[in-house]
C-alpha cells in the first residue's frame, strides 16, 4: 500500500513564517498550496524552493480581507488537490495577517475594521469554509502573537485580535475533537521578518532592546518558528490539541 503524500494549506506563504513554514513542510515530504496577496514573484520563489526539496507547492492568490472571494477560492483548492491525487487536504496554517501600530485613543474605525476583517473575520471564516475540505485527523495552527501575553505600546487593536485567535482556537479544538483535527495556537515572539516594515529586523535600537528583554538573548528569526510549526503539524504531536504554545525564546520573563 503507498502512502498518500500529506497536503497542507499555509496562508501567506510567500514571505515572512509562512515562506518558512513552507518549506520546512517541503523537506518533511509535506505538499503545500499556499496563498499570497500581492507578492507574486515571491510566492513564485517559495514555489520553486518546495520544489528543490522534492515536493510539489501551488500558489494561489488570496485577499484574506475579503470573505466573499472564499468559495471561489475552497474551488480552487479543489482543483489543486484533484491535481496532486487527492480529495482532500491534511494541514491548515492560518498564518495570513497585517500588523498595526497606534496608540488607543487615535486608532480610528477603519483601521480597526481593516485589522479585524483580515486578522479574525478572515481566519474564522476562511478555516469554516475549507473545513469540509479536510481530512478527519488533520491539524489546525493558528498564528498568534506574544503580545496576548505581554504589552508594549500602540498593540491594542492587535493584541485584542490575537486574543481572539487564542479563544477561537481553544473552542474550535473542542468542537472538531469527534473528527480527530488538532486545533492550537502558536504565539510568536519577535522575529526578524519584514513584519511591521521590518522594525525587528532592521532597527537597531529596537532589536537590541528585544536582545535585553529575551532569556535567549536576541530575537527571533523565522527559522525558529517554521520548524515548530512542521513539528507540531506532525503525527508526533497529534494528542496537542487546545492549546496557545509561545515561541518566543523567553521574552519577558
Amino acid at each position: 500500500m503507498i502512502d498518500t503524500p500529506r497536503i497542507a494549506i499555509i496562508t501567506g506563504g510567500s514571505r515572512g513564517l509562512g515562506r518558512n513554514t513552507v518549506l520546512n513542510l517541503a523537506r518533511r515530504g509535506v505538499h503545500v498550496i499556499l496563498t499570497y496577496n500581492c507578492s507574486l514573484g515571491e510566492a513564485n520563489t517559495v514555489v520553486a524552493g518546495a520544489g528543490e526539496a522534492g515536493t510539489e507547492a501551488v500558489a494561489l492568490r488570496l485577499d484574506m480581507g475579503d470573505v466573499s472571494s472564499f468559495a471561489a477560492f475552497a474551488d480552487s483548492v479543489r482543483a489543486v488537490l484533484v491535481r496532486l491525487g487527492a480529495e482532500r487536504f491534511d494541514y491548515l496554517v492560518n498564518n495570513a495577517g497585517i500588523s498595526h501600530h497606534n496608540s488607543f485613543t487615535a486608532t480610528t474605525e477603519a483601521e480597526l475594521d481593516a485589522l479585524y476583517n483580515v486578522n479574525f473575520k478572515g481566519v474564522f471564516f476562511l478555516t469554516q469554509t475549507l473545513l469540509p475540505l479536510m481530512n478527519d485527523g488533520g491539524r489546525i495552527v493558528n498564528i498568534s502573537s506574544g503580545l496576548t501575553r505581554f504589552t508594549t505600546p500602540d498593540t491594542i487593536p492587535y493584541a485584542s485580535l490575537k486574543g481572539a485567535i487564542e479563544v477561537f482556537t481553544h473552542y474550535l479544538a473542542k468542537d472538531l475533537g469527534p473528527r480527530g483535527i488538532t486545533v492550537n495556537a502558536v504565539a510568536p515572539g519577535a522575529i526578524q521578518t519584514d513584519f511591521s516594515g521590518g522594525t525587528v529586523r532592521d532597527n537597531p535600537e529596537v532589536n537590541a532592546f528585544v536582545s535585553s528583554i529575551t532569556a535567549l538573548g536576541r530575537p527571533g528569526v523565522p527559522d525558529d518558528i517554521g520548524p515548530m510549526i512542521a513539528s507540531l503539524l506532525s503525527d508526533n504531536n497529534r494528542w496537542v490539541t487546545g492549546q496557545r504554545i509561545e515561541v518566543s525564546g523567553g521574552m519577558n520573563l
